[in-house]
């Protein structure tokens, strides 16, 4: 399951909470069990088998709900991300890619969004590049929806 809401500048992690909490509601019936932090900080539930992962941008909010593990990550498309940047990040591969890309902010924005997805996805993040990975461009987790570029990444659905 999948939600998103606007949302006031600089209130992202509290409309990602309220989000959560409605969304695991719904789909439960029972009031957002205690949220607790894997030694690398990546958040889960102390108890009920469920999965989340929240993203926000400036101005969106996002969360993803599933019964297995999952990583979501979100920019807006807007967002003007740094070439150098590219370098850094990516691996050989996703640099071809990338420099072949006519668009190559949104490439940029394509390969990142799928990193951070993955970094919640195993709770590693992205410390300090990641550039071990081998995405593609038309990766098929890849989705755009309320003005932003999102990665959906499942455990079951994608191996890395």
């Amino acid at each position: 399951m999948l939600a998103s809401a606007p949302i006031q500048p600089g209130k992202g992690h509290e409309a990602g909470r309220l989000l959560l909490e409605q969304l695991y509601r719904r789909a439960t019936g029972e009031a957002l069990p205690e949220i607790l932090l894997s030694p690398m900080g990546k958040p889960y539930f102390a108890r009920g088998g469920w999965h989340f992962s929240i993203s926000h941008t400036p101005r969106h909010v996002f969360v993803a709900l599933e019964r297995h593990p999952i990583g979501l990550d979100a920019e807006e498309l807007t967002r003007q991300v740094n070439p150098k940047l590219a370098q850094k990040i990516l691996s050989p591969g996703e640099y071809r890619q990338y420099e072949a890309a006519q668009d190559k902010n949104r490439a940029l924005l394509t390969f990142w969004v799928l990193k951070e997805a993955q970094g919640k996805l195993t709770g590693e993040g992205v410390r300090p590049w990641p550039n071990g990975t081998a995405f593609s461009l038309d990766d098929p987790h890849v989705f755009t929806q309320d003005g932003c570029i999102l990665a959906l990444l499942e455990e079951r659905s994608h191996a890395f």
